[in-house]
């Protein structure tokens, strides 16, 4: 009995000790000046919780048992500090002292460590001189992808990103091409493109097309923003896309990587970059060959790309760097295929003289600045000194091309500069803190866009061949000039609520002067009317932007997220004047406006399940499109009505050991499912148009994929699917020139792995793994026109060594 009693009052005992609980308490503050550090977040590493800060940098962690614990203090912008302490019987104080970190570009790198994301994460809330609180974001961390990355093969890179439709018309990887929410992916024109913060398409307001796509090799992440993005980016409907580059390592002053791939059609691939920090110097830079013959005949690419940045730091205050790309590449164009050609062989090309030529210079130099510990000044100022070069025959496919005739030219040279200065202040708000932003931007682009007769021959000529050497089509001199005010700000009305809302003011100009030659001819073809008409329009507007974003966490590892945004989208310069025979221009477009939303939950569990649900709602006013000339086998672009896009994406990616084993277990088997669902519908006084699904939005586009991890052993699986589409607003089933009709229901799988050892890294994978044939669009001139197949199966394998 006396034993009995004694186990008991023994078990009692522990019983109590174990239920006595107790807490760490602390406070964060800046190094420098001893006082609080802005959004501070504590890391109870043992169990992967996270804890905030208050506004005067105090922090509680409750209901710890006695034993060992490990903690991580950081902020955004911010270095980190860790320590442990012992909790025994008693409560535990323990403060964190935090100095600056300067340089934006780091900061995501914290974010992905700490969520461990398998190659995809979220934005902050705060990054650098940017607010992305309650709006839809995604950041693709590459050196977690096994995929081709020397062809910078947008479907696996972007698998995880949910909604993108994707063009697959260029196997090199030269151009990208992708669309979210129902928009077109014409060279990812629905984006605001940027690379380091910076604009890198051809014209941002006039030509929004992006012909030059950083090599995924040289990339430390991609950050992809939805429609909210309107406000602190810009007038595009899709959001903002930023490529973002790596930087040499902090702890030694010279790392070398080079990376040589060989693949299938004669692909070789040499990507060389050097990257290191000296002093008050950090620098990063790369030069990539890339060539081809190409999967079907002439389509041959040869391509250069390169690139280089130094930053200063005089002192922990100030940051100043400098970047320069390069790229020159030559393409064959194979041209289109009518719809019975593709079924016959989808291989082959009807084209022989059509070629692609594309040279790209961007400048940028910027400037980041401490002001305190609270508030942060960025300044970009960038540049473009660019052109492209299209030659070949751009009549309609089911026509043969008159080899004695002349090839049609279009020459584009731009030059464009641009400043965006932001600032950055966190203050408090009563017992919380608040986070403004503040923005300007001026930006002035100049296009000379040329048309006429190039030669009659084969080969790459890109001189005009008129009677004076002159442009003998149109001759065009476009000018934009844009002013934009824009602000955000966060107010933390909880600890787990939040709202931002933000505001945007453009002023925008566009100009257009030049002539263009009109040319009449009879029924018999007889030439009736040959005249060069002149043509001077301009045309200003003032544009002011609202939204609205909600956050609330009900948890460490949950949001909610809501937005709203107005959008808008000025005509660009093809909308002016294009002599195309596949299409005419209405001369009296108008600019499109709308608006969208997103509505949903994500988070992240202990770092083995990740995942985001959301609604979206994309009204889209005045909408520019093609329609089809009564009694005429012609097409005018023009103004058809409206549209509204509504859909469901979702993200999940569980890995299953790590769920049955624990998270420190050294192998990892996950799984993820990318699914999108999108209902589009016009609303237009055209009746051919009226009701109609909107063109290039897929009701279904789905990904799913198993990766397989252990130490240095890499093995990723992919299947893509993407539903029935149709390419333009009548909803043309099938057309003789294949300029239009319907993209049918497509799927692809992949295949890649990767093995490290010691200095090596093996890559190697199949592409398009079962060998189907299958396009994903029909173009309305170059590259086609008519259905642009997409690569057969394909294989790679690259060596990587670094030193």
């Amino acid at each position: 009995m006396r034993i009995t009693l004694t186990i008991a009052l023994v078990l009692c005992s522990c019983l109590a000790a174990r239920a006595q609980t107790f807490s760490i308490t602390g406070k964060v503050t800046s190094t420098a000046t001893q006082q609080a550090v802005p959004q501070a977040e504590v890391l109870l590493t043992n169990t992967g919780a996270l804890f905030k800060a208050d506004a005067r940098g105090n922090y509680s962690i409750t209901n710890l048992v006695p034993g060992l614990y490990t903690l991580t203090a950081y902020s955004v912008g911010w270095g980190s500090a860790t320590q442990q302490v012992t909790i025994s019987n008693s409560n535990v104080s323990l403060d964190f002292s935090l100095n600056p970190l300067e340089g934006q570009l780091k900061e995501v790198k914290v974010n992905a460590e700490r969520e461990k994301t398998f190659g995809i994460a979220r934005l902050n809330s705060v990054e650098g001189t940017a607010i992305y609180e309650g709006k839809k974001s995604e950041v693709v961390v590459i050196s977690d992808i096994t995929a081709n990355k020397a062809t910078n093969n947008s479907r696996q890179v972007f698998a995880k990103v949910a909604g993108l439709n994707i063009w697959e018309s260029d196997g090199a990887g030269l151009q990208l091409g992708i669309g979210g929410r129902g928009l077109s992916p014409n060279r990812t024109s629905n984006f605001n493109t940027r690379q380091n913060g910076y604009d890198i398409s051809a014209d941002a307001l006039g030509y929004p097309e992006s012909y030059y796509t950083p090599p995924t090799e040289a990339l430390d992440r991609i950050e992809v923003v939805r429609g909210a993005a309107s406000l602190q980016y810009g007038t595009q409907f899709g959001g903002m896309i930023n490529f973002v580059m790596k930087e040499g390592p902090e702890d030694k002053p010279f790392e070398l990587t080079t990376r040589q791939t060989a693949g299938s059609w004669g692909l070789f691939n040499s990507f060389n970059s050097v990257g290191g920090t000296k002093g008050k110097f950090h620098y990063y830079g790369f030069y990539q060959y890339k060539r081809g013959d190409g999967w079907r005949d002439n389509s041959g690419f040869d391509a250069h790309t390169a690139f280089g940045s130094v930053h200063y730091k005089p002192h922990d205050k100030l940051e100043i760097g400098f970047d320069y790309t390069y790229m020159d590449y030559l393409a064959q164009q194979p041209g289109g295929l009518a719809d019975a050609a593709f079924e016959e062989d989808a291989r082959q090309s009807i084209r022989d003289r059509n070629w692609f030529k594309v040279n790209w210079n961007l400048l940028a130099l910027t400037l980041d600045y401490r002001l305190s510990d609270r508030t942060k000044l960025n300044v970009r100022n960038f540049g473009l000194l660019a052109q492209r070069d299209a030659l070949g025959y751009m009549g309609k496919i089911s026509r043969p091309d008159d080899m004695t005739q002349p090839r049609t030219l279009l020459q584009d040279q731009f030059r464009n500069f641009g400043n965006e200065t932001r600032l950055l202040h966190r203050y408090d708000l009563g017992n919380s803190f608040s986070t403004l932003l503040m923005g300007a931007r001026y930006y002035r682009g100049f296009t000379d866009q040329q048309q006429g007769d190039g030669s009659t021959a084969t080969d790459a000529d890109f001189r005009f061949y008129s009677e004076t050497g002159a442009p003998n089509a149109s001759a065009y001199d476009y000018l934009s000039r844009n002013i934009a005010l824009f602000a955000e700000n966060i107010f933390n009305i909880t600890p787990k609520l939040s709202l931002t809302p933000g505001v945007r003011y453009e002023w925008i100009n566009t100009n257009a002067d030049g002539s263009y030659r009109h040319v009449v001819p009879d029924q018999a073809g007889n030439i009736i009317r040959d005249e060069v008409v002149p043509e001077d329009r301009s045309n200003s507007r003032n544009v002011l932007l609202l939204g609205l974003g909600l956050s609330y966490k009900p948890s460490e590892e949950m949001e909610v997220y809501a937005n709203f945004s107005q959008n808008y989208r000025a005509i660009n310069f093809n909308d002016m004047r294009v002599i195309n025979p596949n299409q005419l221009v209405d001369q009296n477009l108008q600019d499109e406006r709308g608006y969208s939303t997103d509505l949903g939950f994500r988070g992240n569990i202990s770092g083995v399940l990740n995942y985001d649900a959301s609604v979206f709602y994309l009204a889209y006013k005045n909408r520019i499109n093609f329609m089809n000339i009564a009694g005429t086998t012609n097409r005018i672009r023009t103004n058809v009505g409206d549209s509204r896009n509504i859909g469901l994406e979702t993200f999940v990616e569980a890995d299953f050991l790590k769920l049955i084993y624990g998270k420190d277990h050294q192998t990892s088997l996950s799984a993820f499912s990318n699914v999108t669902l999108v209902n589009t519908r016009y609303s237009s006084p055209l009746r051919d148009i009226d009701g109609n699904e909107v063109e290039l939005a897929p009701p279904v586009i789905a990904k799913v994929g198993l990766s397989f991890k252990r130490y240095n052993f890499k093995l990723a699986y992919q299947y893509a699917y993407t539903a029935e589409q149709f390419s333009d607003a009548p909803n043309s089933l099938l057309e003789p020139t294949a300029v239009v009709g319907v993209i049918p229901t497509y799927w692809v799988m992949d295949l890649s792995g990767s093995y490290t050892y010691k200095r090596f890294t093996l890559e190697t994978g199949i592409n398009n793994l079962t060998d189907n044939r299958y396009f994903t669009r029909r173009a309305t001139g170059y590259p086609g026109p008519g259905i642009i197949p997409s690569d057969a199966r394909n294989y790679y394998i690259t060596l990587q060594f670094k030193l």
